[in-house]
């Protein structure tokens, strides 16, 4: 699930008890503060028993689920032949009769004085997902029983009541929350879950890491030309846009390669150097919240490769089709600031990294261009760079001269390469 996710929430199980399963079928659908996303099995066998239920917070790495195999019998329960079959024959049977139960003790109850009861039929079962969204969205037992399940035997799932949620009310910051007014001049709503999370990580980057900022100021009036030269040409055959993105992560990766103890983690008193150079980038997404997608071996991309990489991980990220791999395993993050016309900032690390660059919006402004003949003035294209480095490990010495490593690659911008 990546190095940095810690625990997952259990969402949907899959597979019932008695169920025979093979190598790499999906079994049960969980949620990290990233993604969603659905785990595979990792064995053929019979689903004997799970030892979660849907809403447990369960850490990484801790078993879910005990699986019959031909030869091995059910890990950690003793259970072989004959006897194996009778028992996942007894945990079927307990299954669906715990099955009803718990669908008729949930229907019953009157949360939030909400009656779920008056559905009618007790047979009906929704997951106590389902009934926490319900809750939380204010959804009568009879606007409960209106939407259409797409889950096994036309059960009600989680992307169900999302898409539901999606065209009953859109607010307009695009956000769905419970709030409450107060007086009528504030307004309390929950954070959703991906905010709770980002919230959590960002305050503990701050603990963990001895924060540190640097700025620059980089002419990137070559980029911007040569951009503007090629970006029609560009679009009309490969039918998409060229930013500035992919070239700021070409530099980024070059510099690391020439500064490598720049892509390093801590762990304890021992500093983790790593070969492989993975650059998370800073997507916003249309709910207002943040996700940091990574281009593995960044540094093994031609600009046009990168360029297709950077825009096939933004269009996923936003659309929430991202799978875990696409979020693990980064090495050094940046952050493009200057797509909301943010001149600098002093971003926080993300761990177990130790720096991330931000980088500004471009503007035009008059500056001194240095020429054999003197100095003269010139409008020119210029951003600040803000990086963010740990002083635990990085000095202001490394920290400066990767900063200006970056800067002297985009000022150095090679105007003469081709996209296509």
């Amino acid at each position: 699930m990546g190095e940095s996710i810690l625990e997952c929430t259990v969402l949907n199980i899959l597979r019932k008890p008695g169920d025979r399963v093979g190598l790499d079928d999906s079994i049960l659908e969980v949620a990290t503060d990233k993604v969603d996303t659905e785990v595979p099995c990792p064995y053929n066998g019979i689903l004997v028993e799970w030892l979660v239920k849907e809403n447990d917070i369960v850490e990484i790495g801790s078993p879910v689920a005990k699986i019959q195999v031909q030869a091995d019998g059910v890990a950690d329960a003793g259970i072989t032949g004959k006897d194996a079959l009778v028992e996942i024959i007894e945990e079927e049977k307990a299954a669906i009769i715990i099955e009803k139960e718990l669908a008729e003790n949930v229907l019953t109850q009157t949360p939030d004085k909400i009656t779920y009861h008056e559905l009618g039929d007790a047979s009906t079962f929704y997951s106590p997902l389902v009934l926490s969204i319900a809750r939380q969205e204010n959804i009568s037992p009879q606007e409960l029983s209106s939407i259409t399940g797409t889950g096994a035997d036309n059960r009600v799932t989680k992307n169900d009541m999302l898409a539901y949620l999606k065209n009953r009310n859109i607010p307009a910051s695009g956000q769905q929350v419970k709030t409450q007014s107060v007086s009528g001049q504030t307004e309390i709503f929950e954070m959703d879950r991906m905010r709770k999370m980002i919230s959590q990580r960002m305050t503990e980057s701050r603990k963990i890491s001895a924060h540190v900022t640097s700025f620059i100021e980089t002419d990137m009036t070559p980029v911007v030309n040569w951009r503007e030269a090629v970006k029609q040409e560009y679009r009309k055959k490969s039918g998409d846009s060229i930013t500035f993105t992919p070239i700021l992560i070409e530099a980024v990766a070059k510099a690391i390669r020439d500064y490598p103890l720049i892509n390093i983690s801590v762990e304890g008193d021992k500093i983790i150097k790593k070969k492989d150079i993975n650059i998370g980038m800073a997507v916003a997404l249309p709910d207002g919240n943040l996700i940091v997608p990574v281009i593995h071996q960044a540094d093994q991309y031609d600009l046009p490769a990168l360029a297709r990489k950077v825009n096939e991980l933004a269009k996923r990220a936003r659309e929430n089709k991202l799978k875990p791999d696409d979020l693990a395993g980064g090495t050094y993050s940046v952050s493009n600031i200057g797509a909301f016309a943010n001149l600098m900032g002093t971003p926080i690390i993300v761990q177990p990294q130790v720096a991330i660059m931000a980088f500004g919006a471009i503007k035009k402004k008059p500056a001194v261009i240095e020429t054999p003949q003197g100095d003269l003035i010139g409008i020119r294209s210029m951003m600040f760079i803000s990086h963010s480095y740990d002083h635990r490990v990085v000095d202001g010495s490394l920290g400066g001269l990767f900063l200006k490593r970056v800067n002297d690659y985009l000022e150095n911008f090679d105007t003469r390469r081709t996209l296509i």
